[in-house]
């Protein structure tokens, strides 16, 4: 996991699912706190192609920060707050 770059990017996109209703639109299918915001979403609010905010969702779904929900055709993204909470917890220890 730490051998993965964070990225300015990456850490907005952490601190905007940490309240999705507060930065992202309704979406047409889903709840944004349940099941997630999608790429397209946060690849508009980032001002980004929708590739590399996949990348960067993927990459956080791989590194267990994020959980990921299917909805129809749409991969949705919201934050893992137990995982985010361990690995702030080892961060705190000096690991």
């Amino acid at each position: 996991m730490l051998k993965m770059p964070v990225s300015d990017r990456r850490m907005r996109i952490l601190e905007w699912l940490k309240d999705p209703v507060a930065h992202f639109p309704p979406q047409r299918h889903g709840d944004l706190v349940e099941d997630g915001v999608t790429a397209a979403a946060v690849a508009e609010k980032l001002a980004v192609p929708r590739p590399v905010a996949v990348t960067d969702l993927r990459l956080l779904a791989a590194i267990g920060l994020l959980r990921t929900t299917r909805i129809r055709r749409s991969v949705h993204y919201r934050r893992d707050e137990v995982r985010i909470a361990e690995v702030a917890r080892l961060f705190e220890k000096g690991w």
